[in-house]
């Protein structure tokens, strides 16, 4: 029998934590181990509880998600976070993303998308589609300077130069939202030498998981046709 999954929930208001928790408590693979209303609390239970997945609001009192997850994420290794937010063209959304949040769920998503949800970030892999990633992108950058967006561009090409040539196969691929598995049947690779090429492109750009690197793929504007 596989081990449940620890679930820790972090909303300011009460009555979103309590839904969650009969939600989540209902289903016997997953264990709700605690409840906290603000970021700085959420830490603290984190440490002492060592949740597997973290579902953390953003705008709350005390310390927001954006703060408690950076604070997070440079402790070092962390459980997977997936956000919660009300609108999910909330230029927020991708902030957290860019700190190392493992994707998104807007508050109305169904219980059963809710479970999915949870069962993925547990596994490692990313809350969210390729295509709300890239339309959660283009959403908040048109929103910036033309100047701006072409910096953001050439940074995160210049970041991608780090890599090899294989190694920027991989990362594309991941930005498409394809599995170990699949990248392995595209690239004709195992899937250990896919986990190592994956390790090592995480390394090289600094990334905590998947959803970083893809966002850094679309912040470089790639693919382009004819690449």
């Amino acid at each position: 029998m596989n081990p449940q999954i620890k679930v820790l929930l972090v909303d300011d208001d009460a009555l979103v934590r309590s839904g969650l928790a009969l939600l989540l408590g209902a289903d016997p693979a997953i264990d709700v181990v605690g409840q906290s209303p603000d970021g700085s609390h959420a830490l603290r239970l984190i440490s002492a509880l060592h949740p597997d997945v973290v579902l953390m609001d953003i705008r709350m009192p005390v310390m927001d998600g954006l703060t408690a997850l950076e604070r997070l994420r440079r402790a070092g290794p962390a459980p997977a976070v997936v956000v919660l937010t009300t609108f999910d063209t909330d230029d927020h959304v991708l902030r957290a993303l860019r700190l190392g949040a493992d994707g998104f769920l807007l508050k109305d998503t169904p219980p059963r998308d809710i479970l999915d949800a949870i069962r993925k970030a547990a596994a490692g892999q990313p809350v969210l589609s390729p295509t709300v990633t890239r339309r959660l992108v283009a959403h908040v950058t048109a929103s910036e300077p033309v100047t701006a967006q072409e910096q953001r561009q050439a940074d995160a090409r210049q970041t991608l130069n780090l890599l090899t040539d294989r190694e920027r196969d991989v990362a594309l691929a991941v930005a498409e939202g394809k599995t170990n598995s699949e990248i392995g049947t595209a690239l004709h690779l195992s899937i250990p030498t896919v986990k190592t090429y994956m390790s090592r492109v995480l390394a090289k750009l600094q990334c905590d998981n998947r959803v970083q690197v893809a966002i850094i793929v679309h912040d470089a504007g790639l693919p382009e046709k004819g690449e």
